[in-house]
């Protein structure tokens, strides 16, 4: 199933230059791993404590894309630059989840918002990123599947936060499309489950 993942190639390639650069000054692939995961928890705080201010919101765009950045350069540097590590491997997987987390749960805290919607989204990503690693446990490769996946809540929620930022008052109707977030990541839990289970088959 299509996924923004799709594009991670092309991507890497533009960032491929930075990461080179930032080898050479001696930045490892985990201190840009912990990295995103503080300016993950930097943003959502200020979603949180403002409750959804227009300079937040506006904010969670540019934040997203400096993750997916940063999420991109950490596994360059560990594959390309012999930085491979378990400690690496585990702060990427937590990583991910802690910074899904920090950034979408604060959601919940925007006038207009159902609460409990929120927390669902969120609580099904996290199952949807532990389904992608416990395919490893089964003998699998990790999974990716969409149509959900990391990057494609990123855009989501990019497109979500500029039009509550626009129109605050859209905020009310913020369950219909989280409902649709949400109904993705079923998708996509079934659609990793599958595939991991079918991988090694004939």
């Amino acid at each position: 199933m299509v996924s923004v993942y799709d594009l991670k190639p092309r991507f890497q390639n533009l960032l491929r230059p930075l990461c080179g650069a930032l080898a050479r000054a001696g930045i490892t692939a985990n201190q840009v791993t912990v990295g995103a995961a503080v300016l993950s928890i930097v943003e959502g705080a200020a979603i949180s404590f403002t409750q959804g201010a227009r300079w937040a919101l506006l904010a969670l765009p540019l934040v997203l894309l400096v993750r997916m950045a940063l999420n991109a350069i950490d596994g360059m540097l560990a594959r390309e630059f012999g930085q491979k590590s378990r400690l690496g491997a585990i702060l990427n997987e937590l990583g991910d989840v802690v910074s899904d987390t920090a950034l979408y749960l604060p959601f919940a805290a925007i006038p207009g918002f159902v609460p409990l919607a929120v927390a669902l989204v969120v609580l099904i990503a996290v199952i949807g990123e532990m389904t992608g690693v416990v395919a490893v446990q089964v003998g699998a490769c990790r999974r990716y599947d969409g149509p959900m996946g990391k990057s494609d809540r990123a855009l989501w929620f990019a497109l979500l936060a500029a039009v509550i930022a626009a129109k605050p008052g859209l905020a009310r109707l913020s369950w219909i499309y989280l409902a649709a977030v949400g109904g993705l990541g079923l998708l996509t839990i079934v659609n990793r489950a599958r595939a991991a289970s079918k991988e090694d088959a004939p």
